[in-house]
């Protein structure tokens, strides 16, 4: 019973170590969180085209609900840069709406993701993140980046541009208008840009960005005190989330099905990544299925309560971590304190320029690109290299789900090409040697027997790459080379599907004509136990599997065309027959 209710509240996993020293540290981590999400929710919403107050909402309802239900416990979620502008994208991308009904398409949004990421991890695909690269994601939030940093371009320079353009389209507005630059929005956005840089490479653990906003504003006020030369973010509802009921209408989430895939996966795979990186850390060891559970409830639950989608955030999970945060109540002592702030200081965004939100976005957008990871992907792989581009120009192009969805298929598509070419090494054994081990023939410079391949291959038998398997066997054999026998040794095989086996059915079948034969050795047991299982050795012929290259050799040799032995001087192996006397 006691496992059951650990499974519905996880959060009870955790009770034993909530102590009164632990909740000293977590007040103070939750403290330190609440300081750092404080402008980042605000940002984070300007960057989804929501109302400050939704993302600050996110911060508080969707946090909590992730950090109760997840499994780390030092994973913060809320609202996040790349998340934001994917959720600005599908949204958008349906037409031209109100305030009122973008806001209510948004919401609608964050329940149909957290559904799909709830029903992900109930299902116990949690390793189904492993199959999205770790360069999509890379080549996709760089791409982010660089459309968040263009969509902010025209506060910080003070230049209105029509919704709905394109990021070419808004830089050759911007140009075009570049004589309608506003001074002061420049220098207020410039201001903030660089004192945040000055306090971070100063002392990381201040509140950069907070103090580049407050230096920003302070520039604003003293070059324009009485606010007339630029825009502001205005004050907060100051009052907490209220229960809000999404819309349910099949047309809606018909039309909003596809973007919420892309913010389901994106969420998740930042999400888990996350807290695997931080689990390295503390020791911790994460389930994946659990992260899904959490996140997708924390979507869910936050739908009705005026939430937009949510994930993890690297920047705040880390800072949680270093700030000594010990249990995820350090979570809810942030949202805690964060809605204190709301409640009481609501004139707080008031008198905050636009001008000032774009300069520390930038910042943001900046920080997103992991210019390490580029470097090093561009320069030691090609095939990751494409991924890369791919992913990072489809982001710039095409609409930004469906650049999540292109850089996915291409990396599996290249993996699939990986996987349909298992190496096929031809192997023999060491004549120098005693004992005769079996190497490969290029690096040790062996001798092959003028009769027999014996080859490894060091990939599965499945019907993507029986193609590629059935050619080099039949290379090797081709008429006219002499060979009519193959030893394939199969340790580095993990299974054979029915296209493997029917593709070595052939190939015995072809050599057996050729008064040859195929012998296998070495295969796992795992492989043999399904070959038996399915009929599958009888047919190929239990006499053909040897559990070591010596004994299927040692059946082989008394195959081969004695003639030949007879005139051969190699010796490959031990028990070859003397040569013939002259």
């Amino acid at each position: 019973m006691s496992v059951w209710i650990n499974k519905l509240l996880p959060f009870l996993r955790w009770r034993d170590r909530v102590t009164s020293d632990n909740l000293k540290a977590d007040f103070m981590a939750g403290l330190t969180g609440m300081v750092l999400v404080l402008p980042q929710a605000v940002a984070y919403a300007f960057i989804a085209g929501l109302p400050p107050e939704y993302g600050l909402y996110t911060a508080m309802v969707s946090a909590v609900i992730a950090s109760l239900f997840g499994s780390s416990w030092h994973l913060i979620s809320g609202p996040t840069a790349a998340l934001s502008i994917v959720v600005l994208s599908v949204v958008s991308g349906l037409g031209d709406f109100s305030t009122e009904q973008y806001v209510g398409l948004v919401i609608s949004l964050t329940l149909l993701t957290g559904l799909i990421q709830l029903a992900l991890g109930l299902f116990r695909m949690g390793s189904l993140v492993n199959f999205i690269s770790h360069t999509v994601v890379i080549g996709f939030t760089g791409g982010a980046a660089i459309l968040i940093a263009v969509s902010q371009l025209k506060h910080v320079l003070g230049i209105e541009v029509p919704g709905g353009l394109s990021m070419v389209s808004t830089l050759e507005h911007l140009v075009a208008h570049a004589e309608g630059l506003n001074m002061v929005a420049l220098e207020a956005g410039l201001a903030t840009l660089v004192v945040a840089v000055l306090v971070r490479k100063l002392n990381r653990k201040l509140p950069h960005l907070l103090i580049g906003m407050a230096a920003g504003s302070l520039t604003c006020y003293l070059l324009d005190p009485a606010g007339d030369t630029v825009a502001y973010v205005g004050a907060l509802p100051g009052q907490l989330p209220t229960p809000v009921l999404p819309e349910f209408s099949f047309a809606t989430l018909q039309s909003l099905a596809s973007g919420a895939l892309a913010v389901a996966l994106l969420g998740l795979i930042e999400a888990v990544s996350i807290a695997r990186a931080i689990a390295v850390r503390s020791n911790q060891q994460i389930d994946g299925n659990q992260e899904f559970i959490g996140q997708g409830l924390s979507n869910v639950v936050g739908s009705f309560f005026a939430c937009y989608a949510s994930t993890g955030s690297f920047t705040r999970s880390g800072a949680n971590y270093d700030a000594g945060a010990r249990t995820p109540l350090a979570a809810v002592f942030a949202a805690v304190l964060l809605a204190l702030v709301v409640v009481t200081l609501p004139q707080l965004t008031a008198r905050l320029p636009l001008a000032v939100m774009g300069g520390s976005i930038l910042l943001i957008a900046w920080n997103l690109i992991d210019f390490g990871s580029i470097r090093h992907i561009l320069s030691n792989s090609r095939s990751e290299a494409a991924i890369l581009l791919v992913t990072l120009f489809s982001t710039l192009f095409v609409e930004l789900e469906f650049a999540i969805y292109i850089g996915v298929m291409l990396s599996l598509a290249l993996y699939l090409r990986r996987t349909s070419q298992p190496r096929v090494t031809q192997v023999a054994p060491l004549q120098q040697s005693e004992r005769r081990h079996i190497r490969n023939i290029s690096r040790y410079q062996l001798e092959e027997c003028p009769q027999l391949k014996i080859i490894r291959v060091d990939g599965s038998l499945f019907f993507g790459a029986v193609d590629h398997v059935q050619q080099e066997i039949r290379r090797l054999t081709a008429p006219g080379s002499g060979v009519n026998h193959i030893l394939l040794i199969g340790k580095g095989i993990n299974f054979i599907d029915a296209a493997g086996v029917e593709m070595l059915h052939q190939e015995i079948n072809r050599l057996y004509m050729m008064s040859g034969d195929i012998l296998f050795s070495s295969l796992k047991g795992t492989v043999m136990d399904e070959l038996k299982r399915t009929g599958a050795l009888k047919l190929l012929g239990e006499q053909r599997f040897h559990e070591t290259p010596r004994t299927a050799i040692e059946t082989l040799i008394p195959q081969l065309d004695q003639d030949r032995c007879a005139t051969c001087t190699k010796r490959i192996f031990g028990d070859c027959p003397p040569p013939r006397e002259e």
